[in-house]
């Protein structure tokens, strides 16, 4: 005999499962964004009257917009994709309070299975399975009447008109209210689920796919190499990976973090802000000719960058990379993937940064003449797996976390475990430089660090990193600099006494392509003496000191 129950779970009239589906993704998807909310409005008389009108205006407004896409042929599937991933969005604004706007979807399509797994958990799971799967498999078994096509707009049109006079009433009724929330703290907004991420994922492909002009813009075409400049120039410029500044010991961090560079002439830039606060962003920036002001990705695309001006002045270019990629800013010069133990023979829980130091000493010897520009695009401090981003012999803090899910840690050992990464990261440079050093005699030689973006380390409950630049805090955008010059860069003024009275000063990514070109020493017209750190420092040597310079030392003669 047949539970009468069952059939009756199974079967649903479309007005009805709207509303029901709207309800359920306020309940138990937006955790966060009520979390917030009551950050903002702690829970009194009135303030409680205020948060029951939120609820009931983001059940309206998610009411209305199900209604408006819904039909026979798109209800039961737009449903079982919205489930599972707002499953997925609520599991990381819940575990770490990031938001999911046009940003963090750029970073979803450019992460890679390796970043990926750093994030996989057990909770996770739970909430991908219990949220999104068991969910969507409900609503692929439920059989929707939705009547004939008269019944169907007259049903409709009654969800839309109630919708609508609860988001007329909310409005009218908490507009003071509305005004100040949503002026004010435009951050809640962002956690909004799934309003939010539908949004920003609409916005995100407008972006990237709208039409534009598919030619690429060419810059620097005049870039040349002065015949007076007598010195070959071999500069690596590290780009690092999610490193604050306030952790390094250089800027007076009580844990000595940088113990090796602390022994060596460099320049620790302590004030340099990133042009983002994720890497899909910020990697790109640091390349372009764009300030941060003006710069969209639709630019990055569309435009050469540092790397193509260097190429057209007939630098010799190279691109190793242990990250995920270069985020298209490498596509055409010369790239090696050092992320597999194909080509990174320093290889154990994962493949180290200083595996891309590996024969590298080689390529600069095949380069006979001509400068030469190294980058090497670092894991650093990736998170939230940080334990995995150094060896074993590198964990000096202690307790250090040991789980890629951060709120099973201490913030103790969340910190240690990121103080341990920068540690190793120290380590890298310090080899980078001691390579610079063998290759001190026959080029004018340079190391240039600068990360991508900085990271929360559960500051205010944020971890990770990728809140929208005007609401992420400074430890998501005060990134690590750090500046090392061989000894004929002194012949131009250029020493680290010199260059220590300027270590303070505000700098940002804006700085990046300016600076290369002018340790490069390339003339182009692209190029802004403001926006060079090191432009007030260097001395300018007239053609008859090149020419005395040239005579005496032939074998830095050029080509």
């Amino acid at each position: 005999m047949k539970h009468p129950v069952v059939p009756a779970l199974l079967h649903w009239q479309s007005h009805r499962l709207i509303p029901t589906v709207a309800l359920f993704f306020v309940a138990f998807y937006n955790i966060a964004f009520f979390r917030s909310m009551l950050a903002v409005y702690p829970l009194t008389l009135s303030n409680i009257v205020f948060i029951v009108s939120v609820a009931l205006l983001a059940f309206a407004l998610i009411t209305l917009l199900l209604t408006l896409v819904s039909s026979r042929y798109t209800l039961k599937p737009i449903l079982m994709l919205l489930l599972p991933v707002s499953a997925l969005a609520s599991y990381f604004m819940d575990s770490y309070n990031v938001v999911i706007d046009a940003g963090m979807i750029e970073n979803i399509f450019s992460t890679n299975l390796s970043e990926s797994m750093d994030l996989f958990s057990l909770k996770l799971v739970l909430y991908f399975v219990v949220l999104g799967i068991l969910p969507a498999l409900y609503i692929y078994k439920v059989h929707i009447d939705y009547g004939s096509l008269k019944t169907q707009f007259f049903e409709k049109g009654k969800l839309v008109a109630v919708a609508l006079a609860l988001i007329i009433a909310q409005f009218a009724i908490f507009s003071k209210t509305d005004s100040s929330f949503f002026r004010e703290h435009k951050i809640v907004r962002y956690y909004s689920n799934p309003v939010s991420y539908v949004h920003a994922t609409i916005r995100y492909f407008n972006e990237k796919y709208s039409s534009h002009d598919t030619r690429l813009a060419v810059v620097g075409t005049d870039a040349n190499i002065p015949a007076a400049d007598g010195h070959r120039e071999l500069v690596i410029l590290v780009v690092g990976e999610t490193a604050r500044a306030d952790r390094f010991s250089l800027n007076g961090y009580s844990k000595k973090t940088n113990p090796l560079l602390e022994q060596e002439q460099v320049i620790s830039y302590s004030n340099v802000m990133s042009c983002g606060t994720a890497t899909a962003v910020s990697v790109p920036c640091m390349f372009s000719k764009f300030t941060r002001d003006d710069y969209t990705d639709k630019h990055a695309t569309d435009t050469e960058n540092l790397l193509d001006v260097l190429h057209h002045a007939g630098v010799n270019i190279l691109w190793r990379d242990n990250n995920s990629d270069s985020k298209h800013v490498a596509e055409r010069i010369a790239y090696e993937d050092y992320k597999s133990t194909a080509k990174n023979t320093i290889c154990d829980e994962e493949c180290r940064d200083e595996g891309m130091l590996i024969g590298l000493q080689d390529y600069i010897n095949q380069q006979k003449s001509g400068d030469i520009f190294i980058v090497l695009h670092s894991m650093g401090n990736h998170g939230p797996a940080y334990y995995k981003r150094y060896p074993a012999a590198f964990e000096k803090f202690t307790p250090a976390c040991h789980s890629n899910e951060l709120q099973a840690c201490s913030n103790e050992e969340i910190n240690n475990a990121y103080d341990n990464a920068i540690l190793y990261t120290d380590y890298f440079l310090s080899k980078v430089i001691a390579l610079l050093k063998q290759n001190d005699q026959r080029f004018e030689t340079a190391m240039l660090y600068m990360s991508d973006h900085g990271e929360s380390l559960g500051e205010n409950n944020l971890y990770l990193h990728g809140l929208p630049y005007a609401f992420a805090p400074n430890t998501q955008k005060h990134v690590g600099a750090i500046l090392w010059l061989g000894k004929q860069f002194a012949e131009d003024g250029l020493t680290a006494n010199v260059l220590q009275k300027s270590a303070s000063a505000a700098y940002s990514h804006d700085n990046l392509f300016h600076t290369v070109l002018g340790l490069m020493e390339i003339e182009t017209a692209t190029y802004s003496k403001e926006l060079d750190i090191l432009t007030e420092y260097r001395r300018e040597e007239t053609p008859a000191q090149q020419t005395q310079l040239t005579k005496a030392n032939p074998e830095f003669i050029k080509n």
